[in-house]
């Protein structure tokens, strides 16, 4: 099931690349590799500095079943949370970045492990997103979270 579950995940993110099939050759090639591919198309990512990322991911877990996919970069330092296409365009936020149409990011292939930037949680190949509304309020709390952590 996690298999399958994985390739899927490869269909649905290929599916955004210039030649999808290209994408999938790479990553059967080397299933450790990266590639970059285009937001904007199905999903945006908002990338969040990791100190508020991960209480942010805590608090997803227990609002949803299943939060989108997250990746998480070299040392962990920042974490990229994936949201329907167009929220980057949209979103206000201090010290978070969005990346969407007209920007690429670097993706590793679904149930592999890989070193540097890796899945958080991986994508299911559904196109389960995180609500950016819902990721709205997940931050505010971790945020006051820590806040009261820092006060207490």
């Amino acid at each position: 099931m996690a298999g399958t579950r994985a390739e899927a995940a490869v269909v649905w993110l290929a599916s955004v690349a210039p030649d999808p099939g290209a994408c999938r050759r790479e990553w059967a090639r080397d299933p450790r590799g990266m590639v970059f591919l285009p937001a904007g198309k199905r999903w945006d990512v908002l990338i969040v500095p990791g100190e508020l990322g991960y209480p942010t991911l805590d608090v997803l877990t227990r609002l949803l079943d299943r939060p989108g996919p997250v990746l998480a970069d070299f040392g962990e330092s920042r974490m990229g949370f994936f949201v329907p296409p167009g929220t980057a365009a949209r979103w206000v936020g201090t010290g978070i970045r969005g990346v969407g149409g007209g920007t690429w990011i670097v993706v590793p292939r679904p149930g592999s492990a890989v070193g540097g930037v890796r899945w958080l949680i991986p994508p299911d190949g559904s196109g389960t997103l995180t609500d950016a509304a819902v990721l709205e309020l997940a931050l505010h709390e971790a945020v006051a979270s820590r806040a009261a952590r820092d006060d207490g």
